[in-house]
């Protein structure tokens, strides 16, 4: 779609404004229905989309120049609202940008997206703003927590759209609307300016209608950048040529404990056999293999990931941003403030991470997940030895009803079991539609070793049509 786009705009077919009115049109015909935006400014697309066109005109335009987009609304955007979701910051316009909008300033930005509050959730119902539902069935989650990206990729209202993919936010989501997803290298794109809920496992992600698509965003964001640590100084590849290379004699690993696990529907797994048969016939070696630790992934990652959520949302007190419900103590003040922003997804997994991190119950719970932690990278760290990249479904079923799970969160955590394990390991996963399962989309899941993305989407083109 990107590349369609971009010879339409330097031909002069059509201008970034146009693109932008034409979005901001089915954003008004489609989004009352899907929710998929927390907030939208057509006159700031506009604006930004008429420098494009000026940059367009004189010919120095790059690959993603004039092209709009979306992102998620965890996002810092200078002056724009940002809310993550949450009551707690809804009237928030942060100073500063995130260095993935800097990096696409010459992109109009369409609006910021719904999402789980701060992140936390697999289904996109968490929201205080309401839920996301899916564009291929109203009455069914959009997926979470990068809900509102996806649903807006999948239905037309952007070509592409930003999101957070922590234990799957972008994976799932990708997986039940039926477009591309991708979970990069932790590190590989920078994460300053998101605003966190596990800081260890936080990834800048992309929604996609395309493989390609998501090499040509990618090939914008990746590198190493001077205000967040965490990016190394390592060379990212030249995704968009790496795609176009023959898949034949690729060694393709099928650990048995994602194919065969409990729960799996029966007709995903048949879809996934199916795509498995495709790269056989393309030439790949494809066989079964293990991950034997992989059981035990769900539980360090909800111990882990809610231990760092106490830390992270420890500064959301009312004192120096947000929301603030005034109380006659200071006490009373942060207890009000915390109790009426937060909700209750948010409250649980603040009080799980306080209780894993507490006096007597810190080497028990927090030190033992870490632990379990590095036995699962090990476990990739080895299998990637012997195979170029491994291959599971995304979800273990199509995307269920809204309000189905939302009275048993563990149902609702059981949702990461395939996702969860590649994000403790801070490995690349990508996510490709697999076909369908009564009229929902579903997803396969391509993992691929440490800035091994190259490898991920150069399998995922060859697969789609």
């Amino acid at each position: 779609m990107i590349k369609e786009l971009r010879a339409k705009l330097d031909s002069g077919e059509t201008s970034s404004q146009k693109l932008v009115e034409e979005y901001f049109d089915n954003i008004k015909k489609l989004d009352k229905d899907l929710n998929a935006f927390i907030s939208a400014d057509k006159e700031k697309a506009l604006e930004r989309a008429g420098v494009a066109d000026k940059t367009i005109k004189k010919g120095e335009a790059d690959m993603l120049t004039g092209i709009p987009f979306a992102t998620k609304d965890n996002y810092c955007v200078k002056h724009y609202k940002t809310t993550a979701g949450s009551k707690i910051l809804e009237d928030y316009k942060p100073p500063y940008s995130a260095t993935a909008i800097k990096k696409l300033e010459e992109c109009p930005l369409l609006g910021k997206t719904n999402c789980d509050e701060f992140a936390m959730g697999a289904s996109g119902e968490n929201s205080a703003y309401g839920p996301t539902k899916n564009p291929h069935g109203h009455d069914h989650v959009a997926g979470g927590s990068s809900s509102g990206s996806a649903a807006a990729v999948a239905a037309g209202m952007a070509p592409f759209a930003l999101g957070t993919d922590t234990g799957g936010s972008v994976r799932l989501p990708a997986s039940f609307c039926g477009i591309v997803g991708l979970r990069p290298t932790y590190g590989r794109i920078s994460r300053y300016g998101i605003i966190a809920m596990a800081s260890s496992l936080d990834v800048v992600g992309t929604l996609t209608q395309t493989v390609e698509d998501a090499a040509i965003v990618l090939d914008n964001l990746a590198g190493q950048d001077s205000l967040d640590s965490t990016t190394p100084p390592i060379k990212k590849d030249d995704y968009l040529k790496e795609i176009e290379k023959d898949i034949k004699g690729m060694k393709i690993g099928v650990p048995i404990e994602y194919i065969n696990a409990e729960g799996i529907d029966e007709k995903v797994k048949k879809e996934i056999n199916e795509a498995i048969a495709k790269f056989k016939d393309m030439g790949a070696e494809v066989e079964e293999m293990s991950l034997p630790h992989t059981e035990y992934a769900v539980a360090t990652y909800y111990i882990i990931v809610s231990s760092e959520v106490s830390s992270n949302l420890a500064r959301y007190d009312g004192v120096k941003y947000g929301l603030r419900i005034p109380g006659e103590t200071l006490e009373q003040m942060y207890t009000d403030t915390r109790t009426i922003g937060f909700g209750w997804e948010v409250e649980r997994r603040i009080l799980m991470g306080t209780f894993s991190l507490s006096a007597g119950y810190q080497d028990k719970y927090y030190q033992k997940a870490q632990k379990v932690r590095t036995l699962i990278k090990q476990d990739f760290d080895k299998a990637f030895k012997k195979y170029d990249i491994l291959l599971t479904p995304t979800s273990p079923t199509p995307a269920f009803k809204l309000g189905e799970k939302t009275k048993d969160p563990l149902s609702m955590y059981l949702m990461d079991v395939f996702t969860a394990p590649s994000s403790l390991a801070g490995v690349p996963a990508l996510s490709v539609p697999a076909g369908s399962v009564d009229g929902l989309p579903i997803g396969l899941q391509l993992i691929g070793p440490q800035f091994g993305e190259r490898r991920i989407l150069r399998a995922g083109h060859k697969l789609l049509p």
